[in-house]
C-alpha cells in the first residue's frame, strides 16, 4: 500500500494521519516485520494494527549459493507456490533480478521458465517483498525485473511495485537503476513509458519476423517493427535507458545477415544491445554460439554504429543465470 491507502485502510482505527506514511517508512525502509518494531507509534496503535493488519514481509524459503558469488532465493508465493530471485553480486554494482509472475504464459523456446508454464500473477506485496527480505537489501544498486514471467503481462502490479520502489516514502531507489525487460507487449510498453521513468529492455532475439516468432510466439501478435516503432515515437532522453537483449544461437542469429537487419531495424534509434550466451535447457535443440563468435559479432555490430556489450554469465551453476529461474522440480 501506498501511504494515503494506508491512512483509508486504517481510518477506522483512529489513528493520527501521520501514522500512514511512518508505517509506510518502517515496512519499506527498515524491513519491519511486525508492528511491535514501529515504536515511534502509541503502544495502543501497535495493538490495534497487530489484530487488523499484517506488515506482508514473509522470509525466504531456500537459498542457493553459486562458486562465483550469486545468490538464488527461493520465495513463497500464491499459497503452495513458488518464485526464484537472483542476486548477483560485483565489486561496485550488486543487482537483483526479480519476478513478476508464477510461470509465463508466453512459452519463448529459450526460456525454462516458460516451459514451466503459466501459473499466476504476483501481488504488489510479493514483487516488492523479493527486495525487502532478502539479507542484501541494503547493498542493492540496481533492479532487473528479468526473472520469471513477462512484466507486461502483469502490468498494473509492475507499475505501482515500480512507484514504491522508486517514491520517497518507499525504498527511493533511482528509476535510472531500476529495469524493466519485456518481450514486446505493446500495451504495457505503451502505460510503462506514460507512467514510468524507469529503464526499458526488450527482448530482441532476431530482427526476421519468421525467425522471431519461432522463438518468441507473442511475435504474432506484436511485431517487433511496430515495436520498434513505437519506441521510436517516444523520444529517449538521457535520463531513460533503453536496451535490446540479443541471446545467440548457433547457426540460427548469428550471421552478418542479421547484423545487417538489426542495424536497419533500430536505425535512429538511441539504444544499445546486450548480447549474451545461450544457456542450454532440455526440449529444445538450440545451440550456444561459441564466445569467439560472440564477440566477433559485437564487433561488427561496433562497426555498424551501434553499440553492443557481451553480458557476463553469473549464477549458471545454480541455475540462476538468464532463462534458467524455473521452480518446476520444487514445485513437484
Amino acid at each position: 500500500m501506498t501511504p494515503a491507502e494506508i491512512q483509508t485502510a486504517t481510518v477506522h482505527l483512529q489513528l493520527p494521519k501521520f501514522t500512514a506514511r511512518e508505517i509506510a517508512l518502517w515496512i519499506y525502509r527498515r524491513g519491519a516485520r511486525t508492528f511491535d518494531e514501529m515504536t515511534n507509534l502509541s503502544k495502543q496503535g501497535r495493538e490495534l494494527l497487530k489484530q487488523n493488519f499484517e506488515t506482508g514481509i514473509i522470509s525466504y524459503s531456500k537459498v542457493t549459493i553459486s562458486k562465483d558469488g550469486t545468490k538464488k532465493y527461493l520465495f513463497p508465493a500464491a499459497g503452495e507456490r513458488f518464485i526464484e530471485t537472483a542476486y548477483i553480486p560485483e565489486k561496485k554494482r550488486h543487482t537483483l533480478c526479480i519476478s513478476s509472475q508464477i510461470g509465463c504464459k508466453l512459452s519463448c523456446m529459450f526460456c525454462l521458465t516458460g516451459k514451466q508454464g503459466y501459473q499466476g500473477q504476483l501481488s504488489v506485496a510479493e514483487i516488492l517483498n523479493q527486495v525487502i527480505a532478502i539479507p542484501e537489501k541494503e547493498l542493492i544498486t540496481n533492479l532487473v525485473f528479468m526473472g520469471m514471467g513477462e512484466p507486461f503481462d502483469n502490468t498494473e502490479a509492475v507499475l505501482k511495485s515500480l512507484e514504491i520502489l522508486t517514491s520517497d516514502y518507499g525504498l527511493a531507489i533511482s528509476p535510472r537503476k531500476i529495469t524493466v525487460s519485456t518481450v514486446g507487449l505493446l500495451p504495457g510498453i505503451k502505460k510503462f513509458l506514460e507512467k514510468s521513468r524507469c529503464n526499458l529492455a526488450i527482448s530482441l532475439h532476431s530482427p526476421f519476423d519468421d525467425e522471431r516468432e519461432m522463438l518468441i510466439p507473442v511475435q504474432k501478435k506484436y511485431p517487433i517493427d511496430k515495436v520498434v516503432k513505437t519506441l521510436k515515437a517516444n523520444k529517449f532522453d538521457r535520463h531513460r535507458r533503453l536496451s535490446f537483449e540479443y541471446i545467440l544461437f548457433k547457426d540460427i542469429n548469428d550471421t552478418q545477415k542479421h547484423i545487417n537487419q538489426i542495424a536497419r531495424l533500430l536505425n535512429g534509434l538511441r539504444c544499445k544491445i546486450n548480447l549474451m550466451r545461450f544457456h542450454e535447457i532440455p526440449g529444445t535443440d538450440l545451440k550456444s554460439t561459441d564466445e569467439i563468435s560472440v564477440h566477433r559479432f559485437r564487433d561488427k555490430l561496433d562497426e555498424k554504429g551501434i553499440t553492443a556489450t557481451v553480458r557476463v554469465s553469473r549464477g549458471e551453476d545454480i541455475m540462476a543465470a538468464c532463462g534458467l529461474l524455473s521452480t518446476k522440480e520444487l514445485n513437484a
